[in-house]
Parts: structure tokens; C-alpha cells; sequence
């Protein structure tokens, strides 16, 4: 069995802490910490679609991502200086945007927009994956917010939805990897599932040795488990958020 060095065995997550309403001056807003992961998510309304959605009588959930410049064990320069995003800033907060759509109903939410920003203020591995575990809790006291004015009758979420990270390591599949097991990782895959444990997306690559149906298998059970117990966690937050039946 090969050793983690945070003695975790194969299939358990790291300590997983989210602090809700953590930005007061956002609709909705959350910390997650994921091990020494640390991403800010909040979320914001605004009474407005983008313009191919005008008159179409449904809203839009979208999503913004950046790590500050010393998330990283060495100064990353801003975005902003450089005069564009990286690919991958885009890919990642594409992939937390259809992730929470998949699970909203966007025709009871109404014309109107909610725009998650997830800011990662320490990164060790599973950033994109906290992003959106932790943007679902924000968007979800967002929805209260709007269920508590009386704009909506219910939060139009059909499902809760959360992520994870999975990969084989000197041969092993690994559970939740740090950046230490992700940067060694032989497969490296991300989960994004719902609490009905329907997926929503799988990012899997195969960086150094190809694997077979057995091994998939197995990455596919531990990321189901992984996910059941982060849902855990976002429920006991939301336990009293109205969902639309």
C-alpha cells in the first residue's frame, strides 16, 4: 500500500470545512478548505439575462475562477497584468458553470443571472473540484435569499451536486489527491456527481500509463463515496434551504 503522507488511507477525503455566509456583502457565500485547499466561492444576482436569453423567460448560473498570485508555493503574476486568461482559467470555470446548471431548473429561476466567483487563495491540489462543491453552498443560501423575499416560492435546485478528484499513483488508485499525489499521478480524474449519484462530468487522462475497466471501476466507487460525503456536508448547510418538489 503505498504511504500518503498525510497517513490517509487509498479511499478517504481530506478534512473537508466549509464556512458558510463567509463574505457578508454577497447574496450568497462560502470558505471551503479541502485539506490546505482554501477557495472563497459567493455568489450574485443580478435581475438581468445575457442577451441570447432575452425574452426566453428562463435565467442563467455562470461562474468566474482565479487563484491569487501566492496560492501557489511560488508568486503566480495575475492574470489581469498578463492581458488575458490562461486556457485553463477558462476550461475550469466552463466546467463549474454547466456543473450547476445541470442541476437547476432554469426556467423557475427566472430572468435573472447568478454569477459564482470562486477566488483560490491556497491551492494543494482539487481547486476545480472544491470550486464547485463549495459554489453549490453559496448558490444555494443565494436561493434562500430570493425564497426569503418571497421572488421565489422554492429554490429551483433539483439535485445537490459536488466533485472530486481520483488518480493512480505508483500504481494505486488514490482518492482526493493532494498536489503532491496529483503532480506523481499516473491517471489523473475528476468526478462531478450529483447527490442521486448521477454524473454530471468525468475529466479523466491518462498522463503516463493507460488503465483498464477494473481500475476505472474502482475510481468510479471511490469517487462516489467521496462525493456522498461532501453532499453530507453541504446538506447539514442547507438543511433548511425549500427545494422545488
Amino acid at each position: 500500500m503505498i504511504f500518503r503522507s498525510d497517513n490517509r488511507t487509498p479511499d478517504q477525503i481530506r478534512p473537508v470545512n466549509i464556512v458558510p455566509d463567509f463574505i457578508s456583502t454577497a447574496e450568497g457565500s462560502a470558505l471551503i478548505e479541502v485539506g490546505n485547499t482554501r477557495v472563497i466561492c459567493t455568489a450574485s444576482i443580478e435581475e438581468t439575462v445575457p442577451s441570447f436569453l432575452k425574452g426566453a423567460g428562463k435565467g442563467w448560473i455562470t461562474a468566474e475562477y482565479s487563484m491569487l498570485p501566492r496560492s501557489t508555493l511560488t508568486r503566480t503574476p495575475r492574470e489581469a497584468s498578463r492581458g488575458r486568461q490562461s486556457g485553463r482559467t477558462h476550461e475550469i470555470q466552463r466546467l463549474i458553470g454547466r456543473a450547476l446548471r445541470a442541476v437547476i431548473d432554469l426556467k423557475q429561476l427566472g430572468e435573472r443571472t447568478i454569477t459564482l466567483d470562486c477566488d483560490v487563495i491556497q491551492a494543494d491540489g482539487g481547486t476545480r473540484t472544491a470550486s464547485i462543491t463549495g459554489a453549490f453552498v453559496a448558490l444555494g443560501l443565494a436561493m434562500s435569499k430570493l425564497v426569503e423575499a418571497g421572488t421565489l416560492s422554492a429554490a429551483p435546485i433539483r439535485d445537490y451536486i459536488a466533485a472530486i478528484s481520483v488518480g493512480i499513483v505508483e500504481g494505486e488508485v488514490l482518492l482526493d489527491l493532494a498536489y503532491e499525489e496529483d503532480s506523481q499521478a499516473e491517471v489523473d480524474m475528476n468526478f462531478v456527481m450529483t447527490g442521486g449519484r448521477r454524473i454530471v462530468e468525468i475529466q479523466a487522462t491518462a498522463e503516463q500509463h493507460p488503465f483498464d475497466e477494473t481500475q476505472l471501476k474502482k475510481m468510479m466507487d471511490f469517487a462516489a463515496s467521496g462525493i456522498e460525503a461532501l453532499i453530507a456536508r453541504q446538506r447539514s448547510i442547507l438543511k433548511n434551504l425549500p427545494l422545488r418538489q
